[in-house]
């Protein structure tokens, strides 16, 4: 069953899936997913480092004001559309003082999406989701899951009824991981996969 060939591979190259994105709190980790839109959490984890060092308290963030806020996070992209997003992310965690665990609330703040709800709510309350973002979205399609015609939601839909309800948060790490080291869009590193006879774009370049 290609289920279980895909888990093992998965299983293989990524036993221990962990974000990448470094964060010691609730609001740190819902803020640096919403940085990380189109760009890398690598970008994200060097523009927050000092940041979120120096205002460590939502109540310091909030004294910073977009300049501020963009003089950090200039080096990633769009930083000055996420600078107005995460002033105002802040202001309104700031009077409630934690992040909840509630997707409607979550999709209302500026900036923040079904895929960023979605990561939010599986690393902090382990609620069973999956998160669509470039990665997931690419191997789904090779792995043979979904179709060109497929978009975001569907995806999500497809690998919802693929995977085990169980299985949904730490597949989604992998998949994550594994589109960012091995199965990448171009030069993707096929000799390192088991899974080539069951890829739909076998060796792409």
């Amino acid at each position: 069953m290609n289920r279980e060939l895909i888990i093992n591979e998965l299983d293989r190259h990524f036993n221990n899936p962990k974000c990448e994105l470094e964060y010691t709190n609730d609001y740190e980790l819902l803020l640096s997913v919403m940085l990380s839109a189109q760009t890398t959490d690598k970008s994200v984890n060097i523009a927050t480092k000092e940041l979120y060092k120096k205002y460590n308290t939502l109540e310091k963030l909030d004294t910073l004001n977009e300049t501020d806020i963009s003089s950090y996070i200039y080096r990633i992209g769009f930083h000055n559309v996420k600078s107005k997003n995460f002033k105002k992310i802040v202001s309104i965690l700031k009077d409630i003082g934690y992040v909840p665990c509630d997707r409607d609330f979550l999709e209302s703040l500026p900036g923040v999406g079904r895929k960023t709800a979605s990561v939010v709510l599986a690393e902090l309350y382990n609620l069973p989701s999956f998160a669509v973002d470039t990665h997931v979205y690419r191997l789904a399609y090779r792995f043979g899951i979904t179709n060109l015609t497929d978009d975001v939601l569907s995806t999500e839909k497809k690998l919802k009824k693929y995977f085990k309800e169980s299985e949904y948060n730490r597949v989604n790490s992998q998949l994550v991981l594994f589109g960012r080291y091995i199965c990448t869009s171009k030069n993707p590193k096929c000799e390192q996969c088991n899974l080539k006879n069951i890829c739909k774009e076998k060796n792409v370049q």
